[in-house]
C-alpha cells in the first residue's frame, strides 16, 4: 500500500485490551483502504489500513497471533481480546495496521483506495482517492 514520497512519522497503537502495543518510526499518516475479498473477509468490510513500515516494534509480543493467509503475506490478531493488529508483507518485511488500532486515528487522511474493481456496490467513499484495480496492485507491489 504507501506510497514511498510520503513522508515517514512516528506512529503507535494498541490492541483493545491493551496487551499489545505497536511503535513504528516508519509510518504514514495516510490511511487506505484495501477492497479485496481476502481482507472483507478478515475485517467484515473493507480494510481501513496505515502503512507501519518496517521499523516496527511491539509489545506484547506473547499475546500475538500470526496466520499466514497467502505466500506472501500474514495476518496479526490479539490472542486475549481479538483485535487485528496487522497485515506484514514476508517478502519487504513491511506491516500494514488498521487506521482504528492507532493513537493517531483522528490524523489520518483517506489517500488511496486498492483492489477497487473488487469492491462490492453496497458501499462506497465519498472522499477522492488513488484507485488501483487488482491488476495494478500486483503490477505495483508483487514479488
Amino acid at each position: 500500500m504507501s506510497q514511498p514520497s510520503q513522508p515517514l512519522q512516528s506512529i503507535s497503537g494498541h490492541c483493545l485490551c491493551g496487551k499489545v502495543g505497536m511503535k513504528s518510526s516508519s509510518g504514514t499518516l495516510h490511511a487506505e483502504v484495501c477492497h479485496c475479498g481476502m481482507c472483507r473477509k478478515w475485517s467484515g468490510g473493507p480494510y481501513l489500513a496505515v502503512a507501519a513500515g518496517t521499523e516496527v516494534t511491539f509489545s506484547g509480543e506473547e499475546f500475538i497471533a500470526r496466520y499466514s493467509s497467502s505466500d506472501w503475506g500474514e495476518r496479526g490478531f490479539c490472542k486475549n481480546c481479538g483485535t487485528h493488529l496487522f497485515y506484514h508483507l514476508k517478502p519487504t518485511g513491511q506491516y500494514i495496521v488498521p487506521a482504528g488500532f492507532l493513537d493517531q486515528e483522528q490524523q489520518l487522511e483517506l489517500t488511496q483506495q486498492i483492489f477497487i474493481d473488487k469492491k462490492p456496490a453496497y458501499y462506497a467513499f465519498s472522499n477522492e482517492t488513488q484507485n488501483l484495480t487488482e491488476e495494478e496492485v500486483f503490477a505495483q507491489y508483487a514479488p
